[in-house]
């Protein structure tokens, strides 16, 4: 059985004040490329035993290799232990992209194994009951409900009765957020791609101490991010405006928690920004933590790809022109 799991962007996190009486909330967009591509295959011989192969391992680094194969077994064992199986399976890693990069890998990647095991064993269950197995959505319900559905994705965040601290989603147990708007995102609109290799990641021990130093974020900028995303925004992809999509974008780069990641960036990420805008996208931003970072455009998708890669000079990386996808993982057996 084989499972396609897009990538998604995370635009932002909303309200990481809490004054309200919920904290996180999120804003993104599911995208077609880059996407992930896992097999499964029943060992009915290994007594729970987790077994992973990675198709291009030549070609992968260390690190990737690491990431997956922790990330997998941990995500197997948990359904495994929830749904008292007794089975071990074969996984093997098809298509891969970076971890910790900004596009969601572990959460794809966790919730992908846990959908596997329970097609292969004819066991119905809702992907945020997944997730919450898996340990995913703590923080933002984008990975969550881009895995479910794709496109467009707004969450409510977390009731401080279940969630008490500032945490990203790998130091939380809570359960993914509620889903308030989901919309197919204009699929004529181009998305360039820019993921320069820095050796600056941000995850784990790192990520908790960032959210505790800087929430919480005041109630002014919450507002202010607030009014873009419901008032800007929003109706900007319903309507299919992309200039006034792209101004918000832009205005959230520098608003609320956004603007605390902005500040710890490498120069090099607000270079790469600027080159996309001035090639001509409405707008340009990062996807969570980055590096990764994208800009929309109807017209020059290529001319504003080609001022990405120049603003990179000659710090490798990845470059592409990607499209929003309005559909969940795919299986097949």
């Amino acid at each position: 059985m084989i499972i396609t799991t897009p990538s998604r962007l995370h635009l932002t996190l909303i309200d990481l004040n809490g004054s309200c009486g919920r904290i996180d909330g999120g804003v993104g967009i599911t995208i077609r490329d880059p996407e992930l591509v896992l097999r499964a295959e029943p060992s009915p011989n290994v007594d729970q035993g987790i077994n992973i192969h990675f198709e291009d391992s030549d070609n992968l680094s260390e690190n990737l290799i690491h990431d997956y194969s922790q990330k997998i077994k941990e995500s197997a064992t948990n359904t495994l232990k929830f749904f008292d199986i007794n089975d071990g399976f074969d996984f093997f890693v098809e298509k891969s992209y970076p971890a910790h990069a900004g596009l969601g890998s572990g959460t794809q990647l966790s919730l992908a194994t846990s959908k596997l095991i329970t097609n292969l064993n004819d066991i119905e269950v809702e992907t945020a009951t997944l997730g919450q197995i898996v340990g995913r959505g703590g923080t933002s319900g984008i990975g969550v409900e881009s895995f479910n559905h794709g496109g467009f994705i707004v969450d409510g965040g977390h009731s401080k009765h279940e969630k008490f601290d500032f945490l990203p989603s790998s130091a939380s147990s809570a359960s993914p957020p509620p889903v308030l708007a989901h919309y197919d995102f204009p699929e004529d609109w181009n998305i360039i791609l820019a993921i320069p290799k820095l050796n600056k990641s941000v995850s784990g021990k790192k990520e908790v101490n960032i959210f505790q130093k800087y929430c919480p974020i005041p109630l002014p900028e919450v507002q202010k991010l607030s009014h873009l995303i419901l008032m800007k925004m929003m109706p900007a992809v319903l309507e299919k405006d992309i200039d006034s999509f792209g101004d918000a974008l832009n205005q959230i780069q520098s608003t609320g928690f956004k603007k605390r990641e902005m500040d710890l960036q490498n120069k090099l990420i607000g270079n790469i920004l600027d080159s996309m805008r001035d090639a001509g996208a409405p707008g340009a931003g990062m996807s969570s933590f980055g590096p990764t970072l994208f800009a929309v455009t109807k017209n020059n998708p290529k001319g504003v790809l080609n001022a990405a890669k120049d603003a990179m000079g000659d710090h490798e990386g990845i470059h592409m022109i990607t499209r929003a996808q309005n559909t969940g993982a795919r299986i097949k057996s």
